[in-house]
């Protein structure tokens, strides 16, 4: 994960979202947008 951008890992987040991919994957995206403490309001 470190090798996506911040931008990068919130639109892999965005898209995990609209196409309703498995929760599992959209967590992992989640966890790492905490860690990075990226504003989820930004999102």
């Amino acid at each position: 994960m470190k090798l996506l951008t911040d931008e990068a890992l919130i639109d892999a987040y965005r898209k995990s979202l609209n196409l309703e991919l498995e929760q599992d994957f959209i967590n992992l995206l989640l966890e790492e947008i905490y860690q990075r403490n990226i504003d989820l309001e930004l999102i």
